[in-house]
């Protein structure tokens, strides 16, 4: 993958400025809402954060599916991105009615349209069971056993605390196995929509912007949430700002970051540069490009295709920069430094020998796991946007396997099921499983295609699996035969299927099913073997590791991302940029006359609103600004917001400075991206009529 010169350049300067500041920065970091640096926000911005603040900004704060949202309005408003929704819109689209190219505007509570399958999580509160998980691996287990045995202990947390509180409840595993929270949520499944743009309007500038600052995206939606048929009423919800972000301002970003990865070991990290992230970014070319191949065949294939390729090609920029910044000198020089000196902390006492041995454990399961990895993850499957496993692109297969599993973990006790099989997680995989979403051949038939001559060449043409998966045929083949002869594409028939249990997904003929039935015992095999020779193992060592930062840097250290609600600080502040001072606000006269100076030709076409409505716009009103919070992927729909709980913008992206945030955070460069709120709000009231909306937001 060849990064553009803008690129490398921009990752040189940040992994320069990296080695020259020091190891901890101020405005650093994710943090759990019941482990926030108080005294430090207080010391540097002056802004006591008090208990009472913190649960109001958690209650404000939902978790989608693939993001964030918050509530902004009494009566149950939730906003987020665009790109969060995106797979929503299209499927809420037909070819006659294509809202991703129209824009949707609810004026009135009856125009809103139910979005099936959508449920989003309110965070109600946070337990330590740290105690409880550690204690079921007895002493005298080996690695393997106890990590088994606290995985079993996990899912009887999770199992009794949902039964007993009615909530979603989800064991959470932080610092790498050095705490383990309890996490209970209130679940919201009637959900609306009641606003999103025009997919050019949200995504202006397309991939070349990317990652990229300054911008001009409206990247925002809004839905409402509904409860016993009438809107919800928030206890808690932030307000909008009319006066909007002021630079320098103290700002606080709370979502649900996905993943980071801060606190590997350098074998860690040597093995992501070396074997993971080569085939995970090679698995997004080759659906990039299978997708702008079907994608040429015209407008209906381009609105089908159009959100997954903008998933690849958002994700081919991620992991090339993570790639990238891994080969870079300073970065692993900076990770060799940290870890010497927490290694030689723990060598210095006889208290703490035990901890010793535990990066060279992590090293021993990594050089281990590289021998079967690959194959292992193109068996994975996963969801549509799981991009690190799939050897299977199908949604299709992804029902296939799901039945099957379900079939045979419905027949266990429950705390002995994979985790995402127990009662406590039912509600999330038959959300997936009995989607209503369209289903096109021919576009389900392309992914697959692609999918299974990837699998070929990474494995050989030769290997017994793949022999088996495309049973004499070739990959275009063997797709249109799967494609065409499933009958998954019926919901009732998944039901029925789900319904049967065993015996019906056994004797199911299903060309699909018999596949994912063929398949699963390898897949499950070397499932079991990463989890007991490599997550079992790890889960040990990086407790160890994880203790010893507590004894030599105390609790004053935030956890890795994990999908789960946070809470970041930070400030309204530019950067400089190859020596050029980048200012923190754009203005919508810059969205125009960046159309200009493209001859408003694709992705900096003008979107059709915008084109229409210029003369009735406020070309001085700020859009897109930038701030100094530390965000990763999973912040996508976060609301920006100040001490007084204004909403001030919408997270919506980082610059190019933070691709390697992955790894660690700069405060000098790495800038997360909003909409401002008074972007927004002009937009709502001047390019789109919606008054009715704008009037509920500002009341």
């Amino acid at each position: 993958m060849k990064l553009t010169r803008h690129l490398r350049a921009a990752l040189a300067a940040l992994l320069l400025a990296a080695t020259l500041a020091p190891a901890a920065l101020a405005d650093e970091g994710m943090w759990a809402f019941n482990n926030l640096p108080r005294a430090e926000i207080k010391k540097r911005y002056g802004f006591e954060v008090t208990d009472d603040w913190v649960r109001r900004v958690q209650s404000a704060t939902v978790r989608f599916p693939n993001g964030t949202g918050s509530f902004v309005s009494p009566e149950g408003l939730v906003l987020t991105n665009y790109h969060i929704v995106e797979d929503i819109v299209g499927e809420l689209s037909t070819a006659e009615r294509d809202l991703a190219k129209t824009g949707f505007v609810a004026h009135a509570r009856a125009e809103e349209i139910k979005i099936p399958g959508l449920a989003l999580d309110q965070l109600v509160r946070i337990e330590d069971v740290t105690a409880r998980v550690n204690g079921a691996a007895k002493a005298g287990l080996s690695d393997t056993e106890a990590g088994a045995a606290r995985q079993a202990e996990i899912g009887r947390i999770e199992a009794e605390s949902a039964k007993a509180s009615g909530m979603r409840a989800e064991v959470v595993t932080l610092y790498q196995g050095g705490v383990y929270n309890l996490y209970y949520y209130k679940r919201y499944t009637d959900v609306r929509l009641v606003f999103a743009p025009e997919f050019q309007a949200a995504f202006f500038g397309g991939d070349p912007d990317n990652f990229n600052f300054p911008r001009y995206d409206l990247d925002m939606a809004l839905v409402r949430v509904y409860e016993n048929g009438s809107p919800l009423r928030p206890e808690n919800y932030f307000k909008w700002s009319k006066k909007g972000p002021q630079e320098n301002e103290l700002s606080f970003v709370s979502g649900s970051p996905g993943t980071t990865q801060r606190l590997l070991t350098v074998a860690n990290l040597e093995y992501l540069r070396d074997v993971q992230l080569p085939l995970t970014l090679r698995i997004l070319e080759s659906r990039r490009d299978a997708l702008k191949k079907y994608m040429a065949g015209g407008e209906e294939q381009t609105r089908r295709g159009q959100n997954e390729l903008n998933y690849a090609e958002n994700f081919v920029k991620v992991f090339g920069g993570e790639i990238e910044g891994l080969r870079g000198k300073e970065l692993m020089a900076r990770k060799n430094g940290e870890e010497s000196a927490l290694r030689a902390y723990a060598e210095s006492s006889r208290s703490r020998k035990d901890y010793v041995e535990a990066w060279d454990a992590v090293a021993r399961a990594r050089k281990s796991l590289a021998s079967y990895d690959n194959r292992r993850r193109l068996l994975g499957g996963g969801t549509l946007t799981d991009y690190a496993q799939s050897g299977f692109n199908t949604v299709l297969f992804n029902y296939a396997r799901s039945l099957v599993r379900l079939a045979e973990e419905g027949a266990k006790p429950d705390a002995g099921r994979l985790p995402e099989y127990t009662d406590a997680r039912r509600g999330a995989l038959e959300a997936a499983l009995y989607s209503e979403a369209p289903v096109y051949d021919d576009f389900e038939q392309m992914k697959l295609a692609a999918s299974l001559t990837l699998m070929r060449d990474v494995l050989g043409a030769n290997d017994a699996l793949v022999r088996k998966v495309l049973n004499g045929k070739t990959p275009e083949a063997r797709a249109a035969e799967l494609i065409s002869g499933t009958k998954l594409k019926d919901l009732a028939y998944r039901r029925e299927l789900a319904a049967g249990g065993q015996k019906a997904v056994e004797s199911s003929n299903d060309p699909m099913i018999v596949l994912a039935r063929d398949v699963d015992a390898e897949a499950r095999q070397l499932r079991r073997r990463y989890e007991e020779e490599v997550v079992g193992v790890e889960r040990t060592a990086y407790g160890k590791i994880a203790r010893a930062l507590f004894e030599k840097e105390g609790t004053g250290i935030y956890p890795d991302a994990t999908f789960t609600p946070r809470l970041s600080y930070g400030a309204v502040k530019g950067y400089r940029e190859n020596g050029k001072l980048v200012k923190p606000f754009t203005y919508i006269s810059g969205l125009y006359e960046r159309a200009a100076e493209h001859g408003n030709k694709f992705p900096y076409n003008l979107a059709p609103s915008w084109a229409e409505k210029k003369s009735a716009v406020d070309l001085k009103v700020p859009f897109n600004f930038v701030t100094t919070n530390d965000i990763i992927g999973g912040n996508s729909g976060s609301p920006t917001f100040n001490r007084d709980m204004e909403l001030l913008g919408l997270i919506f992206d980082g610059n190019i400075q933070s691709l390697v945030g992955n790894f660690y955070y700069d405060e000098s460069v790495n800038r997360a991206v909003s909409v401002d709120s008074r972007g927004m709000l002009e937009a709502l009231r001047n390019v789109y009529g919606a008054k009715e909306v704008a009037d509920e937001l500002t009341r």
